[in-house]
């Protein structure tokens, strides 16, 4: 099972949703690097469920940090959080065992672990493994504040409801500014819209995805591979890991195919001897490489699969047909809480692409010049 994402900064994620703890190692991290506990409780209580819109699931996410931090700094050893599982009900799961839930890793992880596998809340496949995840971020994160670099998320689309995009309606850092003090993951005033969609789809049983766009500011250009390990691939790597995100586009995304070179191009200019580009339909990365401006993608979030209207499914063992209605606690929508994962997850990446392009001390001494 490959469970570890990184190459110079590397995070590991290990527990299962009904286990006894989640948790998160990473390796690679700079000395030095002050942590910030609030920050880190702030940025779970926004993954957290908050509302009737939410799984009944409250886990309080008392996270721990067991190694690699001392007197409040980052000593460069493996850091390792942990957090326990406090609001478990695994006997909603007892008689599903053997039932494929639909869209779910039921049967392929009992293909793959031969019945071994913790199938109690989906096990090591569930959300619930997101939260040590944005823990880590949330370090990754307090790392790249020390370059000047922001990551902000937004719901961009939900049920008909749509937000502006980013830098439409403001400078993109101010944006992230506010959604990172906002209780709700949006630029415009359409929280209540998209909570009242959702509010609609679960009381009719269901569920519901959406779109969500990310911006990261501050990466200097240089960054990247032309190949392999592009900027692209690398982040697409890491977000399509989360089981929630179905797809992913960069700047203009399938709009380029619509468009022209002279519409899809973004001039380059001098501004006091900085290099930028006059728009940013290619969303800061050329040629795999980021070239300075803002890093822009979206983000296809599917509906939570589990869903309480009856279902076609089969039990995997007998290979009988059944019909399921899904018990338990889930969320009719993830794509509130998703956001502060893909910054998370966003975070790491751009963490482990800058230490392999400057070395990990590049978080310490700031330095990110040729």
């Amino acid at each position: 099972m490959k469970n570890t994402f990184g190459q110079s900064v590397a995070v590991t994620l290990f527990g299962e949703s009904h286990g006894r703890a989640i948790g998160a190692v990473i390796d690679g991290l700079a000395p030095g690097i002050k942590i910030d506990e609030e920050y880190i409780k702030d940025r779970l209580s926004r993954r957290r469920p908050s509302s009737s819109m939410d799984t009944a699931r409250r886990e309080p996410d008392n996270f721990q940090i067991v190694s690699g931090v001392f007197e409040g700094y980052t000593t460069g050893t493996p850091i390792c959080i942990i957090i326990p599982n406090e609001d478990k009900k695994s006997g909603d799961y007892s008689e599903m065992r053997h039932t494929a839930r639909p869209s779910h890793a039921d049967y392929t992880a009992y293909v793959k672990y031969h019945g071994f596998e913790d199938y109690r809340g989906g096990g090591h496949f569930s959300g619930r493994i997101t939260a040590p995840l944005v823990a880590a971020g949330a370090i990754a994160a307090l790392a790249l504040a020390r370059l000047g670099i922001k990551i902000g998320t937004h719901i961009s689309y939900c049920g008909g409801v749509k937000d502006s995009a980013f830098g439409e309606n403001n400078d993109i850092e101010t944006e992230i500014d506010r959604l990172n003090g906002a209780s709700f993951p949006v630029l415009n005033d359409i929280g209540s819209d998209i909570l009242s969609v959702i509010d609609e789809v679960k009381s009719e049983c269901d569920s519901i995805g959406g779109i969500v766009e990310t911006a990261v500011t501050g990466v200097p250009a240089g960054v990247g591979e032309p190949w392999f390990d592009s900027v692209e691939s690398m982040l697409s790597h890491a977000l399509f890991s989360l089981g929630g995100v179905k797809g992913i586009e960069f700047g203009d995304g399938f709009a380029f195919a619509s468009l022209r070179g002279s519409e899809a191009n973004d001039p380059f200019f001098s501004d006091n001897g900085k290099i930028m580009t006059k728009t940013n339909r290619n969303g800061g990365i050329n040629g795999g490489i980021t070239n300075g401006m803002p890093i822009i993608f979206r983000c296809a979030v599917k509906p939570t699969p589990s869903i309480s209207r009856e279902q076609d499914t089969v039990d995997f063992v007998s290979g009988e047909n059944k019909k399921l209605s899904i018990k338990g606690r889930h969320d009719p929508a993830i794509i509130r809480r998703i956001c502060p994962v893909i910054d998370a997850v966003a975070a790491l990446v751009i963490c482990d692409m800058l230490a392999a392009r400057y070395g990990t001390d590049v978080f310490t001494n700031g330095e990110t010049k040729k």
